[in-house]
């Protein structure tokens, strides 16, 4: 595989070589042009906060289909926030950025970055951006979960759905493997290929905690817990998710600890979801 090669095509503004024509023809080599560039659609999920747009957009030659990132004049306190949690002074995209480069360094599938840029004023970030391919015939576990979870009933379905469960549990254990910890750890945020292969995106909250690591583990699992759906998931699947994920047959007593810790985090992340009025996908 070649080695991707990234272009400054204006200040500060980073494109993959193989891109810079197609991008070229929308006129999109420029901070300026980028944020107001508005010819796609909003790929939907939660809200953001005023800072944030996403955009959903296609290119020709390559023939692609892209998700731009913007955060535009972040407020003072967030910034703030998120260099204490990351430990250092970096751009919104940034905290994008090298979590998508560190885990597929380390194995795990991410988007692939497309272009990427940031503008400083004289101690806060200004705007910054980053555009991210489309996934290869993927789809998140939330929206779809593999064919095999369709009819139970059937032996062969029964064997490939524990397989799943088993591949689920190890790609939990090898993501935190390398010490970082999700925030999002929902199945909205893994996505599944045709291939089999697992995909982990929106890794703007990602990091490795200098404090707290275990508790941010927890908060993890209790969001992969919670959203996988209670029509699809028996407690005895969860288990065998947990067994997986700690590599074990048998459960020993922090094994259990860790178990109650993460169904009580589960529990207020549903209590939160109820008053909001949102379903709560592990019991339905």
């Amino acid at each position: 595989m070649t080695e991707q090669k990234f272009i400054e095509t204006s200040k500060s503004f980073f494109l993959d070589s193989g891109y810079v024509k197609a991008f070229e023809k929308l006129g999109l080599t420029c901070f300026d042009a980028l944020f107001s560039f508005n010819s796609g659609k909003d790929p939907g999920g939660s809200s953001l906060p005023q800072y944030r747009s996403r955009l959903e957009f296609k290119i020709a030659g390559p023939d692609k289909t892209l998700f731009l990132k913007r955060y535009n004049h972040p407020d003072t306190l967030t910034q703030i926030k998120n260099w204490f949690w990351h430990n250092t002074r970096k751009s919104m995209m940034s905290f994008d950025l090298d979590p998508t480069d560190d885990l597929a360094r380390a194995g795990i599938k991410t988007p692939k970055t497309i272009s990427y840029g940031e503008q400083w004023g004289v101690f806060l970030e200004k705007r910054s951006f980053i555009i991210t391919e489309e996934l290869p015939n993927a789809e998140s576990l939330e929206q779809k979960l593999p064919d095999c979870f369709g009819d139970r009933s059937k032996t062969e379905n029964l064997r490939q759905q524990r397989k799943f469960i088993e591949r689920l549990g190890q790609f939990a254990k090898k993501f935190h493997d390398t010490d970082y910890r999700h925030r999002d750890f929902y199945l909205a945020h893994i996505f599944y290929s045709d291939d089999g292969t697992f995909y982990l995106i929106d890794l703007q909250r990602a990091f490795k905690p200098r404090i707290l690591a275990e508790r941010f583990r927890i908060k993890d699992i209790a969001q992969l817990y919670y959203s996988a759906p209670g029509s699809a998931f028996s407690k005895t699947d969860r288990l065998r998710l947990y067994k997986s994920y700690a590599g074990k047959r048998f459960l020993d007593g922090r094994d259990k600890a860790f178990i109650r810790k993460v169904v009580r985090k589960v529990k207020r992340i549903a209590k939160r979801e109820i008053k909001h009025g949102r379903l709560v996908p592990f019991t339905n």
